[in-house]
């Protein structure tokens, strides 16, 4: 592979001795990675029930190596959301991210949902996940990704993140900051990033960078983390953003990112082959040494950049207008008005059987006859381009109420009393998966689709005939 040779002149300065070990990575074939949904399926589970050949990825506990000539996308299996197929270096931000069920959690430059998607198994249906992209045709598809997990406690935003400042003063427990970079860390992977960044080069998405990281610091409450990531190696892009932070932001300091030895224990995890931060590099501070450089001669992965930062609990005035914060919300809700058919449908759902408590707590939204489930205590905004408020659960129609694929992909298959589970290795699958009519055994009326025991969607049955109602967008091609 033919590299630039301003980058070929850079990581040489940089790596030194190192540097003919590097280049010899680029002779090597990428490494493809699945990380499994622990919403939906334990680690030990899904390694019982996978069809095809993988191997633990060291450094992540759900995360595993697959063989190229595999298709995992190809498999009954990706459509039930049991699993993400992302990078195996590119799983680590959201691994290294403390995440607790309840928290309020930021993914701020989420698409494709890689990240996202993690974060919300983290939080386990509790608390709230803010995923948010600029581009609203990449949000798009975030929130495909967030429905297939079966997140329940997302809201997917497409906005820019000095609007969202705005917004969300000191409002999350977390946030992942997944920077826009040059991505010298992928041109293994992706050659064809070579031209972008002769392009645009490393000052151009170091500018962009200084700008979201300030923003994402006034959202972080006092006390929480905030995790930097890139999938580059530039000095100027990592311990330079994060160097600039601690300056601009004094109440900010890196912290150590990597478990301890027992934690370590627990996770079954290793971290050989990690590198740490270099102060040196952009005579910055010492505590950039807790950052983490992720090389593709050291790890079976490509390269990335990790730096997980805590805000003290005491703040300065960061200088954020909030003047108008009163002004942005939402107007007390009016009493929430559900068909009868919805409310007997949703009587069925396990987790939503409690509907008079769930209309108490204000946790129903109506858009045109378009019904959601709004995380607890979340107060919308208005003003923001949302995608996506909570769960979509179905819409009213006349006499009936018609579920959505976001509910289906939500539930277990033990939440709902009429079910048809289909064998991955029966043909079927695929014919529902294409949206065709099926013919099978089962109770008239609305099932539960399932391939061995996951739920896919929903189908209408009547007299051995399936009426398919997969959502055709997400048809298997």
């Amino acid at each position: 592979m033919k590299l630039p040779k301003l980058f070929e002149d850079r990581m040489r300065n940089l790596l030194g001795d190192e540097y003919e070990e590097y280049l010899k990575c680029y002779d090597k074939p990428h490494f493809g990675g699945i990380r499994v949904n622990t919403l939906k399926i334990s680690p030990e589970e899904f390694e019982n029930l996978c069809p095809f050949s993988i191997k633990k990825i060291p450094w992540v506990s759900n995360g595993y190596y697959y063989d190229i000539n595999d298709q995992p996308a190809r498999h009954p299996y990706y459509y039930a959301g049991l699993y993400y197929i992302q990078e195996p270096s590119a799983m680590t931000p959201a691994s290294l991210l403390p995440v607790k069920p309840g928290e309020k959690v930021l993914d701020l430059c989420a698409a494709p949902g890689g990240k996202s998607t993690e974060l919300g198994a983290k939080l386990k249906g509790k608390g709230l996940l803010v995923s948010n992209d600029i581009s609203s045709s990449r949000a798009k598809a975030l929130l495909k990704n967030i429905e297939l997990f079966g997140i329940s406690n997302a809201f997917v935003i497409s906005e820019s993140p000095n609007k969202l400042a705005e917004y969300f003063p000191e409002f999350f427990d977390k946030i992942l900051v997944d920077a826009p970079c040059s991505g010298e860390g992928m041109f293994r992977k992706s050659p064809s990033i070579m031209q972008n960044w002769e392009q645009y080069g490393v000052d151009y998405y170091n500018k962009l960078q200084k700008e979201i990281i300030i923003h994402a610091a006034r959202m972080l409450k006092p006390g929480g983390m905030m995790l930097y990531s890139t999938c580059t190696f530039s000095p100027e892009e990592n311990e330079g953003t994060i160097a600039f932070l601690l300056k601009e932001c004094p109440e900010f300091h890196v912290v150590e990112a990597l478990p301890d030895a027992e934690e370590r224990q627990r996770l079954g995890v290793s971290y050989d082959g990690f590198d740490f931060g270099k102060p040196e590099w952009v005579n910055g501070p010492e505590e950039l040494k807790h950052c983490l450089r992720l090389w593709p001669h050291k790890i079976n992965g490509e390269g990335h950049f990790i730096a997980l930062l805590k805000k003290d609990d005491k703040t300065n005035d960061l200088n954020f207008d909030d003047t108008s914060k009163e002004d942005r919300k939402i107007p007390p809700k009016s009493k929430i008005s559900l068909s009868d058919e919805t409310v007997e449908f949703l009587k069925r759902i396990k987790p939503l059987s409690d509907v008079d408590i769930l209309l108490k707590q204000n946790r129903f939204y109506i858009q045109q006859d378009r019904v959601y489930l709004i995380p607890e205590g979340f107060e919308e905004k208005k003003g923001l381009r949302t995608l996506r408020q909570g769960l979509f659960l179905g819409e009213m129609k006349k006499n009936r109420f018609e579920p959505s694929q976001a509910l289906a992909m939500a539930l277990k298959s033990s939440d709902y009393d009429q079910i048809i589970d289909l064998k991955s290795d029966n043909q079927d699958v695929i014919k529902y998966l294409k949206c065709e009519t099926l013919t099978t055994e089962g109770r008239d009326g609305l099932n539960l689709v399932c391939v061995d025991g996951y739920p896919l969607g929903w189908g209408k049955l009547n007299k051995n005939v399936l009426k398919n109602m997969y959502l055709p967008g997400w048809r298997w091609m």
